[in-house]
């Protein structure tokens, strides 16, 4: 979605997030058995991938190898940096996302005529580019899976 005003322009992105391999998500259902409206516990599991690697040979099944412990701790980092015991954080997704954006805004040629400034916000990335023409950017980053 976006929107425009007088000096400004807001943006609004939903970025869909999806597991890492050898992991799914599920939505956690609320006590009476149904989907809750939002701010829903997202938890992320173990996914037996061992059809991939007899297939393709290109990653190994964290669930029946739990002996691979390079494998182990490369996928435990991301988790650990991602989640809050076996849920997304999205709160810590923010944080990881927010270095990943501004390192990326260097390498652009427009880094040089806009500025970009991190806003606070503490579930969602939210932006602000400011150029020589005034008008003001202002993007957010909401978080989101699919089921």
């Amino acid at each position: 979605a976006w929107s425009v005003h007088e000096n400004s322009i807001a943006y609004c992105l939903l970025v869909f997030l999806r597991p890492p391999p050898g992991h799914s998500f599920s939505l956690e259902l609320d006590t009476t058995g149904q989907l809750p409206a939002r701010h829903s516990s997202i938890r992320v599991e173990l996914e037996c991938m061992c059809w991939r690697e007899q297939l393709l040979g290109d990653t190994l099944c964290f669930l029946h190898h739990p002996d691979d412990k390079l494998l182990r701790d490369r996928s435990s980092s991301l988790l650990h940096t991602l989640c809050t015991r076996s849920y997304l954080d999205v709160e810590k997704i923010a944080c990881w996302v927010r270095p990943l954006v501004r390192s990326a805004w260097l390498l652009l040629p427009q880094s040089h005529q806009c500025q970009l400034t991190v806003l606070p916000s503490s579930r969602s990335c939210r932006f602000q580019l400011t150029g020589t023409s005034k008008v003001n950017i202002c993007t957010e980053m909401i978080f989101a899976v699919q089921q």
